[in-house]
């Protein structure tokens, strides 16, 4: 029981808000792109298999996150008692855990088709080198939004079996999403991310967050308002819009204080709410 404890721990499956963030541009994308004339029955499997997926990969990206932060872990308060960086778990285990969470998700993979398997096995660098990216760059939650928003062409590419503007302005878009949370959640660790002398987009727009995380979010919208014109969708969709500007604008910048922590966490946990009404907003605009 003690082993299957450290692995929820250090998979994070006890805390489904970093899966759903994955999750979420998967399900954007497929909805999109699914023609909903047609039975559900395959828009439920791959939803499903994009579940999966997200799970099992952002489990294995938290293993080689830990991996390769072992030592500035030990520095930082929030984390300093994750497995790894306590020594619970050993570095091996670690690894073969990675190993067998990869090949589980390759199982998932080779349900869509080849050109969606071939576009998902080419991001794979992006989603290993990521961990390394705070040491050498103020911009990892760039790298973080280009590798976690992936999903989204993907989802688009395993219906459509080719590519065009829609899923890609989409993606673009999604990206701006991950950097506006991600700097959110950075506020957590400032101070020990100072002191230690890692990078972030929360060090670099310190003295003006709201701003930063306020043009990240309109990008975002903007792109939604976009994707609405390009895909033909009715008047409601862009009314139901409003909620999420309000969502993004009032709950999460004007009422963040990055001086709290709690506060922080708060606000980057609702975009899982805010991943949920930007899905139904796109299935209603879809079916009406």
């Amino acid at each position: 029981m003690q082993n299957i404890k450290l692995f929820i721990e250090l998979t994070r499956f006890n805390r489904p808000i970093g899966y759903m963030l994955l999750f979420w541009p998967c399900l954007w994308g497929l909805t999109i792109a699914y023609d909903f004339n047609f039975e559900l029955e395959i828009f439920y499997f791959y939803s499903l298999l994009f579940l999966l997926g997200s799970m099992l990969m952002r489990s294995a990206g938290c293993i080689v996150n830990d991996i390769v932060d072992k030592n500035i872990d030990k520095r930082v308060e929030r984390t300093k008692n994750r497995p790894i960086a306590s020594e619970k778990v050993s570095v091996k285990r670690a690894i073969i855990y990675s190993f067998i969470l990869c090949g589980l998700a390759f199982l998932v993979l080779i349900n869509f088709n080849k050109f969606t398997i071939f576009m998902a096995l080419l991001s794979m660098p992006l989603a290993f080198t990521y961990p390394l990216m705070k040491r050498f760059t103020y911009w990892p939650q760039l790298f973080l939004g280009i590798t976690f928003n992936y999903g989204l062409v993907l989802a688009w590419i395993s219906i459509n079996n080719s590519i065009n503007l829609v899923p890609i302005i989409f993606y673009f878009g999604a990206i701006f999403w991950t950097l506006g949370y991600d700097t959110i959640y950075g506020y957590q660790d400032i101070k020990d991310d100072e002191i230690i002398g890692v990078k972030s987009t929360s060090i670099k727009f310190k003295n003006n967050p709201k701003i930063f995380i306020s043009t990240c979010y309109s990008f975002f919208f903007l792109t939604l308002v976009l994707i609405g014109i390009l895909m033909n969708f009715k008047n409601f969709y862009f009314i139901s819009l409003l909620i999420t500007f309000y969502q993004m604008a009032i709950f999460q910048i004007k009422d963040l204080d990055i001086s709290k922590p709690n506060s922080c966490l708060e606000k980057f946990k609702s975009n899982n709410l805010l991943g949920l009404i930007i899905f139904i907003n796109i299935f209603i605009g879809k079916i009406t």
